[in-house]
């Protein structure tokens, strides 16, 4: 078997999403190759040769790549899909918005957000928010799927020595959508997705002023900031720190849950990292029954006085 994988980049750095994604295909067994997509972006190309078990890359680069856009992605991926097996992503956004319109285009099902690999054509994925996982098999002769990044441990950035190859391949303009503009958040703090600690507030902080004192908390770990969807909702913060099924999946060493009830759609989010944390003032909070370590206190007296003892 030969599985293509999509790498994730943002033009200076290969997303650890994509590590994990490599590691989920090599346990489909056989060569694994890269397709690296951009514009300018040779650096990106020369470090995913570097990439530990990878046997080739494909390096395509044009103006119409410069940005992640769907359409522009799948006129390559299609052309080139012949040669694999199988084609994967991180179920990141940038793999949500790619993989199903290439699986459209080779009307083949994609089998989605894998957490495990059972066989050449057999996964595990969770349904029903995480409550359950589902064992899957495909019938299709080529592989379309999207890897959860949290369920794979990351293979290592240097080790390889692939080949790279240059891709040739017709992306004429006809595109029914264009770029128009790029607004990221930036700040001092570890990303979300690849934070080893992650401090999250709930509606229990009660406010967006009051949410301060969860960065504080963040700031004296060096964490990652995170809230669930009902702070969000409440204006708290900004959907960029919604952990959730409808937010961000992660898998940090630690998670501190602060004012958090644990909604399943939360848990479904975070419920998968190594150490949680809870405190709540409700001790039938569901949010303990996932907790390593639990505190029924007020947040607001608890905070301070740990933030104050690191």
């Amino acid at each position: 078997m030969t599985t293509l994988v999509l790498v994730e980049h943002n033009g200076s750095e290969i997303s650890k999403g994509t590590l994990s994604t490599i590691a989920a295909a090599q346990k489909l067994g056989g060569d694994v190759e890269l397709a690296v997509l951009g514009n300018g972006v040779s650096g990106i190309a020369e470090a995913a040769s570097k990439i530990s078990g990878v046997s080739k890359v494909h390096h395509g680069d044009h103006e119409e790549l410069a940005h992640p856009m769907a359409e522009a992605y799948t006129k390559v991926l299609q052309a080139i899909a012949g040669q694999f097996d199988a084609v994967l992503a991180p179920a990141s956004t940038f793999g949500k918005n790619i993989l199903p319109r290439l699986a459209a285009l080779l009307d083949v099902q994609q089998v989605s957000d894998i957490v495990a690999v059972e066989g050449p054509k057999t996964f595990k994925r969770p349904i029903y928010a995480g409550n359950a996982i589902a064992t899957v098999e495909t019938s299709d002769d080529k592989l379309v799927i999207t890897v959860r990044p949290t369920a794979f441990d990351p293979v290592a950035r240097d080790g390889g020595s692939a080949s790279v190859e240059t891709l040739s391949v017709d992306i004429s303009s006809g595109a029914t959508s264009k770029f128009v503009n790029l607004e990221e958040s930036e700040g001092d703090r570890p990303d979300l997705n690849a934070a080893s600690i992650v401090v999250s507030g709930g509606r229990g902080v009660g406010s967006k002023e009051d949410f301060k004192i969860i960065e504080a908390l963040a700031d004296k770990l060096s964490a990652a900031v995170g809230a669930s969807r009902a702070a969000v909702d409440a204006g708290y913060v900004s959907n960029d720190y919604q952990v959730g099924q409808t937010g961000k999946i992660v898998a940090p060493d630690l998670y501190i849950a602060v004012g958090i009830s644990g909604a399943i759609q939360h848990l479904a989010g975070m419920k998968e990292s190594k150490v949680i944390v809870a405190i709540n003032t409700d001790e039938e909070a569901p949010i303990f029954n996932v907790a390593d370590y639990g505190l029924v206190a007020d947040l607001f007296q608890a905070l301070p006085e740990l933030t104050e003892k690191l």
